[in-house]
């Protein structure tokens, strides 16, 4: 049966469209602007004649960096750290929240240990002590000094807490009758079940280490240990003498294709498309995961 909407809910439907649209249109336009111009010929982009669409259409740029030795090795050095950090990461959030899950009467400390973590969370040192600390560590210029210090992100941890709160109580029951113990019950029957949370924490964490610059430039003290975020920050902000090195002024015909705000582009545009293949993939997991344990009985 066809439910009437009333006029109220017709205005609503059509406020929220036109109001996501525009949300959608600021995200993406942008990106749209950086590719234009990354496809685009120098003289053009020089112009300021591109927005939306490429105009002399060429991959120049792209060819020019992909064979960039800087631009590869910090790409490698992200890998490394995606690959380092989304494993410690989810490791120890998982194994942090389901012990923080459970009924005080369980486990007596529970409540202090979670407004433990939530103190840290809210109140944080500071940038010269997290700095001190690190290099006291000697793991300055390393890409440990990348992953080790948010290795346990409480935020995330909140949220599997309370993912694994929303599992029902008569799963574990029923694992302990049959003999199973807490490891047992956490690697067999919580993890498998909490596949759209542990799929949305992932995708947090995957975006959180792609997207962080800051962390490389304090404490990386060579350039060639940057990550790509960190490197693509120093080129946005210095890119005047870019193009001005010797492998490239050699090269008078890439000179005559493409300039600073190509190439610029190109990399900005070439560090965002991971995340942009990777993301659609995750969504479903995503919309469900965020949603789980928003409903309580």
């Amino acid at each position: 049966m066809k439910i009437k909407r009333t006029l109220g809910e017709r205005i609503f439907n059509v406020f929220n469209y036109t109001y996501m649209l525009f949300l959608s249109l600021i995200c993406i336009l942008p990106l749209v602007h950086v590719l234009a111009i990354s496809l685009s010929n120098k003289a053009v982009v020089d112009a300021g004649r591109v927005t939306l669409i490429p105009i002399g259409f060429n991959l120049e740029s792209y060819k020019y960096i992909l064979t960039k030795p800087e631009f590869i090795r910090a790409f490698t050095i992200t890998l490394k750290r995606l690959a380092l950090g989304i494993s410690i990461n989810m490791l120890l959030t998982i194994m942090t929240a389901y012990p923080l899950s459970k009924e005080v009467k369980a486990f007596k400390h529970r409540t202090f240990i979670v407004w433990y973590f939530i103190i840290t969370m809210l109140f944080g040192g500071g940038l010269i002590p997290f700095y001190m600390t690190v290099k006291a560590t000697k793991l300055m210029d390393t890409v440990w000094a990348l992953v080790i210090p948010g290795a346990v992100p409480i935020y995330n941890v909140v949220l599997m807490l309370n993912f694994f709160r929303s599992l029902p109580k008569e799963l574990e029951e029923s694992a302990m009758i049959d003999g199973a113990g807490h490891w047992t019950i956490l690697w067999k029957i919580y993890v498998p079940v909490s596949t759209a949370g542990i799929a949305t924490i992932t995708l947090f964490t995957a975006v959180g280490h792609w997207n962080a610059w800051f962390d490389g430039l304090i404490l990386m003290n060579k350039p060639e240990n940057y990550p790509l975020q960190s490197y693509l920050q120093t080129v946005i902000l210095g890119l005047t003498t870019m193009l001005g090195t010797t492998s490239i002024a050699e090269d008078w015909k890439v000179l005559q294709v493409i300039s600073d705000r190509t190439v610029k582009s190109s990399q900005i545009f070439l560090g965002a498309l991971p995340i942009i293949l990777v993301y659609p993939f995750l969504q479903r997991y995503f919309i469900k995961g965020i949603v789980l344990g928003s409903v309580k009985q």
